[in-house]
């Protein structure tokens, strides 16, 4: 027997039991085999694992009023980069007020946060806390260059979501909570110059190290007229370090980066390259650069 047809808003999202039967569905056709199960009480048409974000409509639908993503999951649905274990992870963070119960299910980790009305954002249709108070949750959840990353994206200079300011005042201004100690370590390390999560998590590593005058995303034009940027640069030294996150294949773009190289190593400057392997062996790298900022004399 042919199914009954869906209407069309059901077809392309998310929708209750409830909805069904208002749409006039019954109990049999909302058990199809051609509807997902994500939560209870909430079916979804689709023939292949939900996204993310699917999962998150999905169970909003769900949640009470006062409800929100937070913490991991907000911060992925802002786009916030994260370790991989958080980008892969099902589980979905989700808090209410203090007062409330906190939600739980499958696949949910509830939590109770200290809120204003303002914290709460609206980003995409789905219910999220903002990133001051998203950044200060992911302080008890994140090591230290990790959380630098995610604080440098919401600060970054061309598209703020927040600022050094504001992320500053909910660590201080919020209740005392596990992960303070990292948070106030993180805000001094903060750069809204920025670029890759990588980069972050490499200055992290020198700064920790006692590596100073770092500058990130330095503009420099050679003696010969070409402009170039550098990732993190020791301009007292004349020393450049850059994550180099690409093979060398042969392209054009590596191809590229050799003249560049070049160009600047002709201007006296060191150009130090350093991979994932090298961010795995942090106490070896950093005593690497500093022998290389030994033996070169200041460029002033």
């Amino acid at each position: 027997m042919p199914r009954i047809p869906l209407p069309a808003r059901f077809a392309s999202g998310p929708f209750t039991i409830r909805q069904g039967e208002e749409a006039g569905l019954g109990a049999k056709r909302m058990r199809g085999r051609d509807l997902q199960r994500p939560f209870r009480g909430v079916r979804v048409h689709t023939g292949r694992p939900l996204t993310f974000e699917e999962r998150c409509l999905a169970y909003q639908l769900r949640m009470p009023p006062s409800a929100f993503f937070c913490g991991p999951t907000a911060a992925r649905i802002m786009g916030v980069p994260l370790p991989l274990p958080f980008e892969q992870s099902d589980l979905l963070h989700v808090a209410v007020p203090v007062g409330r119960r906190a939600p739980a299910g499958r696949g949910i980790r509830g939590h109770t946060l200290g809120v204003e009305p303002g914290d709460i954002r609206r980003w995409n249709g789905l219910r999220i806390s903002g990133p001051e108070t998203t950044w200060r949750q992911l302080g008890a959840m994140l090591g230290l260059a990790d959380l630098v990353a995610a604080g440098d994206f919401l600060v970054h200079h061309r598209l703020p979501f927040t600022t050094r300011e504001l992320l500053a005042a909910a660590v201080e201004g919020g209740p005392a909570r596990r992960g303070l100690r990292m948070l106030r370590q993180a805000l001094p390390l903060l750069d809204d110059r920025a670029e890759s999560p990588q980069e972050s998590r490499l200055r992290v590593i020198l700064v920790i190290g006692g590596i100073r005058g770092i500058v990130a995303n330095l503009p420099i034009t050679t003696s010969g007229g070409f402009r170039y940027r550098a990732d993190l640069a020791i301009p007292d030294r004349k020393v450049i370090v850059e994550y180099q996150s690409r093979f060398h294949d042969g392209s054009a773009e590596f191809r590229a980066d050799m003249t560049r190289t070049s160009r600047l190593e002709a201007d006296g400057w060191f150009v130090m390259q350093v991979n994932r392997d090298d961010l795995d062996g942090a106490p070896e790298l950093v005593a690497r650069l500093t022998l290389v900022l030994a033996g070169r004399r200041s460029a002033h």
